[in-house]
């Protein structure tokens, strides 16, 4: 499985039912986890033989955002709270919003940038992606709906000349 929660030991706990993506797959309820070399294995009520376990893969683990309690660090967020922000640069532009977050190592943020990607309106839309670090994001407001992105020339706009 991976795992893609700060608190593994009580998401997957024995008799924890888990709603799925897609929903036709679940609920899968938790009989037993264990790790091994580094991974997380769960053994789900039901779910006995190989080709069943087969069944399942690709089978996204989800929970509501709503029973999840705020993080206690005043500087870490949940994907959910950054997706859909808008990014402004330092001297208030627009730039887009936050369309996604992605952990490969390194947290990016996806920045989708305005325009309709060969679209009838012949605008271009782009994805950036951004480091999400405090030197280049230095303010997320979520009341706002807003974070800044304070970065070098190039990086909101690939085009620019760096």
């Amino acid at each position: 499985m991976e795992v893609r929660t700060d608190e593994p030991d009580r998401r997957f706990a024995p008799g924890t039912a888990l709603a799925t993506d897609p929903a036709s797959a679940g609920p899968l309820v938790v009989e037993s986890r264990r790790w091994h070399s580094g991974v997380l294995l769960v053994r789900f009520e039901g779910v006995t033989g190989r080709d069943r376990a087969e069944e399942l893969r690709g089978t996204m683990l989800v929970i509501d955002s709503g029973d999840i309690p705020p993080p206690e660090d005043p500087d870490e967020f949940y994907d959910h709270q950054l997706i859909g922000l808008a990014v402004v640069t330092p001297a208030g532009e627009a730039v887009g919003e936050v369309s996604d977050v992605l952990h490969h190592g390194q947290d990016l943020l996806v920045v989708r940038r305005p325009g309709d990607a060969g679209g009838a309106g012949g605008g271009k839309a782009a994805e950036v992606y951004v480091p999400f670090v405090k030197a280049l994001v230095p303010v997320v407001d979520l009341d706002k709906g807003l974070l800044i992105v304070d970065g070098p020339p190039g990086l909101l706009d690939p085009d620019e000349i760096v």
